[in-house]
């Protein structure tokens, strides 16, 4: 066996491993660190119980263990083993377990003390799974409470590894690895906005292809999935030379087809067209050309289907040096990116820890299991509280957790199945007769151009290729080949016996929040039992439906578009829900009607399997909802009300104790000082006839209101004795209207709140004839021009020289 270059960092390993049972390695891609490190604590003898060994992906876990067991000269399940989804090799003399992530979860719930196990190597950490980081925030827990002795490893290609190492108390090791250089040949411009990026990979595959046909070596090209690698391997046989054979990698193939991809081919040239899962895990032999496409599936949460599913997105700089290093592992390679050097500022730097964006109801199921909360636990990324208390009421919808969010004897059973908790209950609930169901919508719509009908998938199911004959519709086989196979396996693992619940009900018991109810009107709008809203599009078949279970949209937060749906009856629903259907009492303001409604609802969630008028409402709930009116509505002022408004405002703004009578703090306490008024008040009109007066008065104590008789006047009391009404503007400027002579002997301006009143001062017919603010300086300024004015048009009223010396008067002279 060649050196490889993990060499020289294993030293370091193993004395880490001895002085503290924890390490953090950091090596590059092909340092050889997944198939040696295993080996290396063996021959340590670190540790006397089995080394258990995470691999992301099924393929790699495989791989993995046949490298491992070649390179000891023995068969598989012997010294080394595997154990991945439906398939299994190992026996009592396995020193080397390789396993999916997964199953070292079930492990730690299962036994915790982990009997027999003497280490866990987390492989190619820094993909950051959810399962992976899961595994090792248990890990630590049980190293921590029960195993002392037990070895911890992470071992990373690109993570940057010191927070790991800071979160398991590690030292960290580094290889420097080896490599051949790698030239890097970027596009020379963007491709244009609508350029089909397929089409621009063909071409540039062909074009590498041609220019290092003399260098020779195999082609890996990247791409982000299953459906580009299928149209790029039809695009690139018709344009490849002859003695091209093209390969597609991904990891759903069999596994014949897969070991295929990864060996060399006896003439010609190699052409792999792989996933993400070509990056790091496995040997592809003699690569030396590198196409990559920049784009990378990643596990979100889709809130169209309700679960995690892979989306596209740009790969990130890591995952893009990681892929061009696959062309220098056995010489001088050349790596082709389809973008440009521009562009490649632009991308992240690592890729996204999968609990930060990725469904988190199976964390939450675990975690109850496991009977921790998210903070009891070591988390390297802590995940996101929002999601988990999503994850958790819809555990509590499904039964799974209890009102407390403990786990419940149903949610035990849930976590032993390999699937989402939605479809392990529907599975566990309904029997045999689910598992093809349960397989059908953990994968993709194997139907495209078709309409969103379920009952078109189960018929493409039963013979897909009659099907095809008989529809319009493209079938996607190797779909529905999976989803057969998973059918099988499934149906191995469920106990109970099939029922006879159509699937409609089987889609209901698994998504119990997206049964829709058909909106009044002509387009297909239906509501949510969980709330939210869903459109069909007008020509599908269910678009009339009333009841339909909404399986995928396209996860428009708004109002998304429903992709897949069965239609179900209003007796089914009751059947599968009758503990969670209820009658409750709405009350409520109608923006559409502009009044208060109130009705009796038969209500599953947020939809009315029956709806009837509520006769004997309350008062109390009328005026509650129509707090909802007013803030719809607004609220105006005017007169006396707006007078008072006005007269609190300008105590306040004095230093008086005053409530906030402003139109913002109005509307902010409306329940304290309206609700208790709006008794008979339900509709837009009896709002819009409605005086606040009343309710603002009753807003103030009576020392309140004694305080802004005080200071704020709503009445100003001539020299004559009389009270005059004090109006105050938006800004709470107080002003009066009055007859000239009636101010005579005034000297000083009035004031109301400290602040001078506006004075319009009226004609004995009532008419403004000047306005002030300083009615000193207007009798001894421009008073004489207004005497002169009206003297002559009102000879009988006294115009004296100085009004200040005079007695206010409102009657005429006296006749001589």
């Amino acid at each position: 066996m060649s050196k490889l270059p993990i060499e020289d960092a294993l030293p370091d390993l193993i004395d880490a491993l001895r002085r503290t049972g924890r390490a953090v390695l950091q090596a590059p891609p092909g340092a050889g660190k997944t198939t040696r490190v295993p080996l290396a604590m063996l021959e340590a003898d670190l540790c006397t119980g089995r080394i258990i060994m995470l691999e992301p992906r099924r393929l790699a876990a495989r791989a993995a263990a046949e490298r491992m067991a070649q390179t000891l000269g023995e068969p598989v399940g012997q010294t080394v083993g595997y154990r991945i989804r439906g398939d299994s090799k190992t026996t009592k003399v396995t020193r080397i377990e390789v396993v999916t992530e997964g199953i070292l979860t079930r492990m730690l719930q299962s036994e915790p003390d982990l009997p027999g196990v003497g280490a866990i190597l987390f492989d190619e950490f820094h993909e950051r799974s959810l399962n992976a980081d899961l595994g090792l925030a248990l890990s630590l827990e049980v190293a921590e409470a029960l195993r002392d002795d037990l070895m911890l490893i992470a071992m990373s290609a690109t993570l940057d590894a010191g927070p790991v190492a800071e979160l398991m108390g590690a030292p960290l090791v580094t290889s420097e690895g080896r490599s051949f250089p790698v030239e890097t040949r970027w596009l020379d411009r963007p491709l244009p906005p609508k350029a089909r990026k397929l089409d621009a990979l063909v071409d540039l595959v062909v074009r590498a292809e041609r220019d290092t046909r003399a260098e020779g070596g195999g082609i890996l090209v990247f791409l982000p999935g299953e459906g580009e690698i299928r149209r790029a391997e039809g695009a690139l046989n018709a344009q490849l030379p002859g003695d091209c054979t093209v390969r597609p990698l991904f990891g759903a193939m069999p596994f014949s087809d897969q070991r295929a991809a990864i060996a060399p081919v006896k003439t010609g040239r190699k052409v792999v067209l792989a996933t993400s899962i070509a990056e790091t895990s496995l040997t592809i032999q003699d690569i030396r050309v590198v196409v990559d496409m920049g784009q990378a599936r990643r596990a979100r949460f889709d809130p169209g289907s309700g679960m995690s599913r892979l989306v596209t997105e740009r790969v990130t700089r890591a995952e893009a040096t990681q892929r061009a290093g696959r062309a220098g592992r056995v010489a001088a390679g050349v790596c082709y990116r389809l973008w440009t050097r521009g562009e490649e500022g632009a991308l992240f730097a690592y890729p996204p820890a999968e609990i930060e964006a990725a469904d988190l109801t199976g964390l939450a199921l675990e975690l109850a299991l496991w009977g921790a909360d998210a903070t009891d636990l070591a988390f390297l990324t802590p995940p996101p509280a929002g999601a988990l208390a999503e994850a958790r009421a819809l555990l509590q919808m499904l039964g799974a957790l209890d009102g407390a969010n403990r786990m419940t004897d149903h949610g035990r059973a849930l976590t032993a199945l390999p699937l989402h908790p939605r479809l392990a209950h529907m599975l566990v609930t309904a029997g045999h007769a689910a598992a093809s169901m349960a397989a059908l919508f953990a994968e993709r719509d194997p139907l495209r151009g078709a309409p969103s009908d379920l009952a078109l998938r189960i018929e493409a199911m039963r013979d897909p290729k009659a099907f095809q004959r008989k529809r319009s519709y493209q079938v996607n086989f190797g779909v529905l080949e999976r989803v057969r196979a998973d059918t099988k396996r499934l149906r191995a693992l469920t106990r109970t016996k099939g029922s006879d619940l159509s699937p409609a009900a089987m889609a209901a018991l698994a998504y119990p929040d997206r049964i829709g109810q058909r909106r009044k009107g002509d387009a297909a709008r239906y509501v949510l039992s969980g709330g939210k809203g869903v459109v069909m599009e007008d020509s599908d078949t269910l678009a009339a439906a009333p009841l339909v279970v909404a399986l995928d949209t396209d996860g428009n937060p708004r109002e998304a578009r429903v992709r897949l749906a069965a239609r179900i009856s209003e007796g089914e629903v009751r059947a599968l829900f009758a503990d969670q259907i209820a009658w409750v009492d709405h009350c409520e303001w109608s923006k559409r009607e502009r009044r208060v409604v109130a009705r009796k609802r038969e209500c599953f969630g947020a939809i009315a399997l029956d709806d009837r008028i509520w006769k004997d409402v309350p008062p109390d709930a009328v005026a509650l909802a129509m707090l909802d009116g007013v803030r719809d509505l607004g609220l105006r002022l005017d007169g006396a009300a707006a007078r008072l408004a006005a007269r609190v405002e300008l105590a306040r703004t004095d230093g008086a104790e005053m409530p906030d009578f402003s139109q913002d703090g109005l509307m902010a306490t409306l329940e304290g000082w309206l609700l208790p008024m709006l008794t008979g008040v339900r509709s837009a009109e009896d709002w819009k006839r409605f005086d606040p007066l009343p309710a603002l008065q009753a807003a103030l104590s009576w020392d309140q209101t004694q305080t802004l008789d005080r200071l704020v006047p709503s009445k100003f009391v001539t020299p004559l004795g009389r009270k005059i009404a004090i109006d105050y503007d938006a800004d709470g400027n107080p002003e009066i209207q009055v007859r000239l002579q009636e101010m005579f002997g005034v000297t000083r301006h009035p004031t109301s709140g400290g602040v001078p009143l506006k004075i319009t001062l009226l004609s004995p017919a009532q008419r403004p004839i000047q306005i002030t603010r300083d009615l000193p300086g207007f009798w001894t300024g421009s008073y004489a021009d207004v005497r002169k004015d009206m003297r002559a048009q009102y000879p009988k009223h006294p115009w004296p020289e100085d009004p200040t010396q005079e007695d206010p008067t409102l009657r005429a002279k006296r006749r001589k």
